[in-house]
C-alpha cells in the first residue's frame, strides 16, 4: 500500500538546513547517498516539496536523488515561478489534503515522497503522514531550519528500523494512528 513518507537528512541538533536555508553542511561528513536512502527513489511514484526546496535544488542545478528519481514533482507554493519549463514540475496551492490526494493519485500506487519541513509539518497536522525516514548527520549546526515547526498535537511514532552507515545514523518511524 502506498504511503506518505517524509525523507530527510538532519543535523544531530535537529536542523534540516542551516541559516537562510544553507545546505553547505551536507558536504561535510557522511550525509551523502546511501543504499537505504537511494531505495526511496525507486519506491516513490511522486514527490511533494515546498517552494524553498524547489529554489535550492534549482539554484544547485541538482536532480532528486542525483537523477535516480523519475516521477512527477509537485511544489506547494503561493508564488509559482513564471519561468519554469520543466514538465516534471506542477505548482499547486491551497489546503494540504487535496494536494496530497492529487500527488498520491499521480504516484500510481507507489509512495508519495515528502520533501521539506513545512510540507511535512502540514501533513502531520492533517493526519496524512505515514512514515518518517531521517538520516542523522554527525554535525551540530546550532541554528537553522528545524526538522519540524509544528504546533499540532502530540504524534506518537513506532520505530521501524535503526541503522548506521559510516558516520550517519538512519532512523525510520511509522506514525501511530
Amino acid at each position: 500500500m502506498a504511503k506518505v513518507l517524509y525523507h530527510v537528512t538532519m543535523s544531530l541538533d535537529g536542523f534540516i538546513a542551516g541559516p537562510e536555508h544553507s545546505m553547505s553542511w551536507m558536504a561535510q561528513g557522511d550525509s551523502g547517498p546511501q543504499d537505504e536512502g537511494m531505495a526511496v527513489a525507486k519506491t516513490s511514484g511522486a514527490a511533494l516539496a515546498g517552494r524553498n526546496g524547489y529554489e535550492i535544488g534549482r539554484q544547485a542545478g541538482s536532480e532528486l536523488y542525483g537523477g535516480a528519481y523519475s516521477g512527477p514533482i509537485f511544489i506547494l507554493t503561493h508564488r509559482p515561478p513564471t519561468d519554469e519549463t520543466n514538465p516534471a514540475y506542477t505548482f499547486l496551492s491551497g489546503d494540504i489534503r487535496p494536494i496530497v490526494k492529487t500527488a498520491l493519485d499521480a504516484a500510481g500506487g507507489k509512495d508519495l515522497l515528502i520533501l521539506g519541513g513545512t510540507i511535512a509539518a502540514q501533513c502531520i497536522e492533517a493526519g496524512l503522514l505515514d512514515e518518517l525516514f531521517v538520516h542523522v548527520s554527525p554535525v551540530l549546526l546550532g541554528q537553522g531550519i528545524p526538522l519540524f515547526r509544528s504546533t499540532g498535537p502530540l504524534v506518537t511514532l513506532d520505530p521501524i528500523s535503526s541503522t548506521q552507515v559510516g558516520r550517519t545514523t538512519n532512523l525510520r518511524y511509522r506514525v501511530v494512528r
